[in-house]
């Protein structure tokens, strides 16, 4: 039993969701880190939070989204997006490269890490783009400080950045020893498919018949026979496909999975028809029998890790005639709140959403101290209350773009606390503070700079 120590914080009489189980413990924090986990009637603190009645999660990680800074601060900046982050309960992001100009150089990756500095809400890291150019430099630029990994769309989406062919994909993948996260779409499928499917009058209702199935699963599969010759570990984001799914089940070792919460919350028809354009995005949302696939991929283990891509757009853009509307929605604010939703409605446990929104990016990614609750971690914890109803709003949102394809949703379960290294920085829907984001760290990395 720990004895009387001081302590700069103290969580008292939660339910903490621990790596061993979910129990009823006090955590203590010192100096940013976990310090004690247990029960703590005697001990000293600067500050004590009663916890009672609630849930503390490990610090939730979003692994993909666009701040669109550099290039595209209209939408979205670093300041905005991190806040944004923070409101909805999430404490640290990996952001990608498709701004303008691309993260494909170090001048660029050191760009990003001055314009977080001092500015981001919450921890921060950021992609290399993975190009045919700039393929030779990434086993050197790869471990630059802040780097989560190497990104490639094998598909166009919003931005420059496409490794369209095999040849630039290996280009890649056969240099440098981090994983490659891929936006796995074949963009020659998607180009012969557009003039016969869109046709001249194009509907956004035919967004997911355009990036057909065929084109993920075309994509996926060329990809694990490149990554196999070169021995790479890849990354496959937002998988959306039953077909995906069973191509990505017999690789389960060089290949790990993404899914994310919009294609487990919302499915096409339905969708566009009562969204339009706004549930536009890459890859697009499918029919419900797939949804149902990743949702047995989700409690069949099949599924490494839960993300957003939350892709903010103004509506103005987001309303323009299909398909000169930009694809993209929102999501890192609402992330929590709908997946613990999903658990409240049985779809899913609460420690297996932990499991990927956390501990899933710890082993992909190899983090350094985040992604669990132990001692000797950085005290990022979400803190949430399994029983709150509330409706998701436009109004309620800290995005640029101001609002979220859920607006007037009800949910059950919502973020109450963000806590950052020992710091508050929201309590009950309200920001406390000062930005306190700092660059993420790898464990890849420190054992390269240590030898």
């Amino acid at each position: 039993m720990p004895g009387k120590t001081n302590f700069d914080l103290i969580l008292k009489n939660g339910t903490v969701v621990l790596p061993q189980g979910t129990m009823a413990a006090d955590i203590a924090v010192r100096d940013g880190r976990i310090a004690d986990i247990g029960r703590f009637s005697g001990a000293a603190a600067a500050s004590v939070a009663d916890c009672a009645g609630l849930h503390i999660l490990p610090g939730i990680i979003d692994t993909q989204v666009h701040f669109r800074e550099p290039g595209a601060e209209h939408k979205e900046d670093l300041a905005t997006g991190t806040l944004a982050a923070a409101a909805g309960g999430v404490t640290c992001i990996f952001e990608m490269p498709n701004t303008n100009p691309l993260t494909t150089t170090p001048e660029a990756m050191a760009d990003k890490m001055k314009r977080a500095a001092g500015r981001a809400w919450v921890d921060y890291a950021f992609y290399f783009g993975g190009t045919h150019e700039n393929a030779r430099h990434l086993a050197e630029w790869e471990n630059l400080p802040g780097v989560c990994g190497v990104k490639i769309f094998m598909g166009a989406s919003t931005g420059a950045l496409l490794s369209a062919t095999d040849e630039e994909v290996e280009a890649v993948l056969k240099n440098g020893r981090r994983v490659v996260a891929v936006h796995a779409e074949d963009e020659m499928i998607m180009n012969e498919n557009r003039e016969k499917i869109l046709g001249t009058h194009p509907h956004v209702r035919q967004h997911h018949v355009w990036r057909s199935v065929e084109s993920s699963v075309s994509a996926v599969s060329r990809l694990i026979r490149l990554a196999r010759r070169h021995g790479r570990r890849v990354h496959v984001l937002h998988v959306t496909a039953a077909e995906e799914l069973e191509v990505l089940a017999a690789h389960r070792d060089i290949a790990s999975v993404e899914v994310l919460a919009n294609h487990l919350t919302l499915s096409a028809p339905e969708c566009y028809e009562r969204l339009g354009t706004r549930a536009q995005q890459n890859p697009p949302v499918r029919e419900k029998h797939h949804q149902e696939a990743l949702w047995r991929a989700v409690n069949n283990g099949l599924i490494d890790v839960l993300a957003t891509d939350h892709a903010p757009h103004l509506l103005s853009e987001k309303d323009k005639p299909y398909p000169q509307s930009p694809s993209g929605m929102p999501g890192v604010q609402t992330f929590v709140p709908l997946m613990l939703n999903h658990v409240n409605q049985g779809r899913l446990t609460l420690e297996r959403f932990v499991d990927m929104a956390c501990g899933g990016p710890l082993r992909i990614h190899q983090i350094a101290g985040k992604g669990r609750i132990a001692r000797g971690y950085d005290a990022d914890f979400t803190v949430v209350d399994m029983k709150a109803m509330r409706t998701i709003a436009n109004a309620e949102q800290k995005s640029r773009c101001g609002w979220t394809p859920y607006d007037g949703m009800k949910v059950q379960g919502w973020p109450v606390m963000t806590i950052i290294r020992g710091q508050t920085v929201m309590r009950e829907g309200e920001i406390a503070g000062a930005p306190q984001g700092r660059p993420v760290f790898f464990r890849e990395t420190l054992a390269g700079a240590a030898a």
